[in-house]
């Protein structure tokens, strides 16, 4: 494995595995829908590539495949979870028809090895009980985008059925963080809300929190060393939103609301979110969708890395490295209002 291919690499996934890989020696195709935000984030980095192009038309790049002996598949449409509104005809398109296309244009190229970027949503069981990755969550207890995630994994595996001589498997990330975090993601932009004072209250709900260079290794390493067809958990720490925004105001020195917000009440700010995020096109930290997700959830993000431990190698570094990462990311970058560019601590 020396020459890879890497789509959604702008994305807080994508450019760190793109890092990572660059740091090893390898040479990295990335898959952009902007040429100039892969220029913004590659330009230091040699032995990449820029492959501008759409999961929605992987034939129109699927040229470009030649030459890779791997894929890394990390892009994804999730939207939902936090622009508003319903996004299905896209999480299909992409999150599931992307997938079965590029799995297929890769075979034609002659790779034959394959590592799908998958998630925990695709995961479930009892409140409270650990998970691992034989707890599959049932399509019909799914919303839209751990439905399309689902259908996604499923297409992997049709399509090894069908290949026997391609080697695929899936790595299941937690909620990521991390520095290059352009986008931003949710958890972006929590950072965001919290440091520029936007944060009201507290939301309920519990979450597997991981770095996304961790993530990133654990791809790699599931190149490596995973097992045709297996899924290896890469979720992070569990944690309530409670015990996370402290640590996050206290690294980046700022005050933080220690009171959940009544459910009415975020249910009215999620609808008033979405209003915003339809008339401005920004992204948004709460969503209808991610309301109900978080209270659906609250009780079944405690997961079971053991096989990823054991087979992987893979471990986890600390919350606060990553919570002071993300921070630092976004002060250097103009991510803070101006009375926030600089932590005086």
């Amino acid at each position: 494995m020396r020459n890879v291919f890497v789509t959604g690499a702008t994305g807080l996934l994508g450019n760190n595995l793109v890092r990572e890989l660059v740091a090893r020696g390898y040479a990295v195709k990335a898959l952009v829908r902007s040429r100039s935000k892969g220029e913004q984030q590659f330009s230091d980095l040699p032995g990449v590539e820029l492959i501008v192009g759409d999961m929605a038309d992987v034939d129109a790049f699927a040229a470009s495949l030649q030459g890779c002996d791997t894929v890394f598949h990390t892009a994804a449409f999730f939207r939902d979870n936090y622009k508003g509104g319903s996004h299905w005809a896209a999480l299909e398109a992409i999150n599931v028809g992307g997938t079965r296309d590029l799995l297929h244009q890769a075979y034609r190229g002659g790779i034959r090895r394959f590592i799908h970027t998958s998630s925990i949503a695709v995961l479930d069981g009892e409140p409270g009980a650990s998970i691992d990755e034989t707890c599959l969550r049932a399509e019909a207890d799914a919303d839209d985008y751990y439905r399309s995630k689902i259908l996604a994994d499923r297409v992997v595996l049709t399509f090894l059925d069908a290949h026997p001589d391609m080697h695929a498997c899936m790595v299941l990330p937690g909620w990521m963080w991390g520095p290059g975090d352009m986008g931003p993601t949710s958890s972006g932009q929590l950072v965001k809300d919290v440091v520029n004072g936007k944060l009201p209250g507290l939301i309920p709900g519990s979450f597997a929190v991981v770095d996304a260079r961790d993530v990133a290794w654990a791809l790699i390493a599931a190149a490596k060393l995973g097992q045709r067809g297996e899924r290896y958990l890469a979720a992070g720490r569990h944690m309530t939103m409670g015990q996370l925004v402290p640590v996050l105001g206290r690294i980046a020195g700022v005050k933080t609301p220690s009171r959940q917000l009544p459910l009415p009440l975020l249910y009215a700010l999620a609808t008033a979110q979405e209003i915003y995020a339809r008339l401005t096109g920004k992204p948004i930290l709460l969503s209808l969708a991610t309301l109900r997700l978080v209270i659906r959830e609250e009780h079944r993000t405690c997961f079971d890395p053991r096989k990823s431990e054991q087979v992987l190698g893979l471990r986890f570094r600390d919350l606060e490295e990553t919570v002071a990462d993300t921070v630092a990311w976004y002060r250097e970058h103009g991510g803070f209002g101006k009375h926030n560019a600089v932590n005086t601590e």
